[in-house]
């Protein structure tokens, strides 16, 4: 048992080390281990360490973290030489044993994330780890649009390839990954004509999968037929937060009925989405009031998350923590879980109907869109417009009294988010990333909007 462990880093020793402010690729990652926040340190204080929320999985037994860490946005750096990004591994590694070591023991990733480099990243994190201390959860990324990898052939390859890269000889977690997307014509194409699915549930039976399921987007029918099949599934992903259970946007269904029909089966949820893409974490100042009248020293994350973590038949709750202080904030959310109570529900509510009334695109920067053919960077052309929307600096007439001050912020805001040869002016409305989104956007209508807005400002149109 020595030598099988000597390579693995114990718990003691990453807090010790991450503790005492060790060199990582950037200095705002020291300090994860239990330090005072007086000491100037963003640590992670002596109330959250060792009191992680743990769910069971009825299905399995397994007692998985509350918070999973969801690995679709690992930090970026530049490659050697300028040539393009890749993942910051050091600075990954940082994350990731901080999670562990704080008690978080699910790691979701997929073969497409992070232009196809999340799952070695997060193998490589993870193998400096015992195997009993995580539970991995990857999926069968077929949903792409590229015919040779929905054949059996293309299919298994990718399976077998998730196993190699992420350095196990087990699967905890598995899903079919976007069912809805393309309806019951790409599902069938996917994942039973192929045999695909039959190959999965052996697998499971094997024992090489430990916990099969799949994540949802987009029609209904096809969530509807995976419930009313002969199968045992042990758990499915949906997209949850407070303003999707009622008001989903685009092509998703309101998550109070999906949660609902997964519960009344016992199936265990995953959640993905929370904050929906952030979305909830930038409120605005009247929203934004109203969560600090109850809870003044909360944040609009940490109510997302308290939100999504509420419901008993909710497994595990996933956020992508690029950054050490989203990490930190989320473990002191989940350590110990407080739950919502009916006063806090009322005021989402409250909250929920304020979005409603904002012109905010529902973009996840989930990056299904990506890459665009002509250049475009999709999401960060709708993050900028949206932040500018929460922001409230989003000149609605050029007879506002601030309008110029408005124009100057969101034309040069534009410039310094996005690439000029990447904004919206270069859409052709070739529509190929529209059967991508998850949220249902009208990418191409919406591109066009955006430009003909740019435009009006910049040569100062009245409007």
């Amino acid at each position: 048992m020595e030598e099988k462990n000597k390579n693995h880093i114990s718990r003691r020793d990453i807090l010790k080390t991450l503790g005492t402010g060790a060199a990582v690729s950037t200095a705002a990652f020291a300090g994860c281990g239990r330090t005072n926040r007086s000491s100037g340190t963003a640590g992670i204080d002596e109330a959250a360490a060792d009191k992680m929320t743990y769910r069971t999985n009825p299905r399995s037994g397994d007692k998985v973290s509350l918070l999973g860490f969801g690995c679709l946005r690992f930090p970026l750096r530049q490659r050697a030489g300028g040539k393009g990004t890749e993942i910051d591994q050091d600075v990954t590694n940082t994350l990731i044993d901080c999670a562990v070591a704080h008690g978080i023991n699910y790691f979701d990733t997929a073969p497409m994330y992070i232009k196809g480099l999340s799952e070695t990243a997060t193998g490589i994190a993870l193998k400096r780890h015992r195997r009993d201390q995580f539970f991995i959860a990857t999926k069968m990324s077929t949903h792409e649009g590229n015919p040779a990898q929905r054949s059996r052939e293309g299919s298994l390859a990718m399976y077998h390839q998730s196993f190699k890269v992420l350095q196990v000889d087990y699967m905890d977690y598995y899903l079919l990954h976007g069912v809805g997307l393309g309806g019951m014509k790409d599902y069938k194409q996917r994942f039973i004509d192929n045999g695909i699915l039959d190959f999965l549930l052996q697998e499971r039976e094997s024992g090489r999968i430990r916990n099969l399921g799949w994540s949802f987007h987009g029609d209904i029918k096809v969530f509807d037929h995976l419930l009313a099949q002969d199968i045992k599934w042990d758990f499915a992903m949906i997209q949850l937060n407070y303003a999707d259970w009622k008001n989903a946007s685009g092509w998703n269904t309101n998550a109070e009925y999906l949660y609902g029909e997964l519960a009344k089966r016992n199936i265990p949820v995953v959640v993905m989405e929370p904050l929906r893409g952030g979305l909830l974490s930038r409120l605005n100042t009247v929203a934004l009031a109203k969560l600090k009248q109850i809870r003044p020293e909360s944040s609009p994350a940490s109510w997302g998350f308290r939100y999504a973590g509420t419901p008993e038949n909710v497994l595990t709750v996933l956020s992508g923590m690029a950054f050490m202080e989203h990490l930190q904030e989320n473990i002191r959310t989940y350590s110990p879980f407080e739950p919502l109570i009916e006063q806090e529900y009322k005021v989402l509510e409250e909250v929920t109907q304020l979005l409603l009334r904002t012109d905010l695109i529902q973009c996840s920067e989930c990056q299904y869109c990506m890459p665009c053919p002509y250049g475009l960077d999709i999401p960060a052309v709708f993050s900028h417009y949206n932040r500018c929307v929460t922001d409230e600096s989003i000149p609605k007439s050029s007879q506002d009294a601030n309008y110029r001050r408005a124009r100057r912020i969101f034309l040069i805001g534009y410039d310094r988010s996005v690439p000029k040869l990447r904004q919206a002016s270069h859409c052709i409305g070739c529509g190929q990333c529209q059967p991508k989104c998850p949220q249902g956007i009208k990418i191409s209508k919406e591109m066009a909007r955006i430009d003909s807005f740019v435009e009006q400002l910049k040569q100062e149109k009245t409007f």
